[in-house]
């Protein structure tokens, strides 16, 4: 899988995680979709690295989609944790 394939995964992985985990984020929908694709080659890594799962050249691979939704709606939690809901911060 390519660069701009996992890219385009890492999009659908911040939507979705964006789904489960609804309410406003400090960075808004762009802000978002950035941390799905961070989260997505994070959750990659992760899966190649220390679960012994290499990472597939095919696009529809579950495994693959789990570990890029998983590393988005971590890192997105994280990213909430740390920086809260900036817009009542005034």
């Amino acid at each position: 899988m390519g660069i701009i394939s996992w890219i385009i995964l890492g999009l659908l992985a911040g939507a979705i995680a964006k789904f489960l985990l609804p309410g406003r984020d400090p960075g808004g929908v762009i802000g978002t979709i950035l941390i799905g694709v961070a989260g997505s080659f994070i959750g990659g890594w992760i899966s190649a690295r220390w679960l012994d799962r290499p990472i597939s050249t095919d696009f529809y691979d579950t495994a693959t989609w789990v570990a890029a939704i998983g590393g988005a709606l971590v890192l997105l939690i994280v990213y909430r944790i740390f920086f809260g809901d900036s817009r009542s911060r005034r």
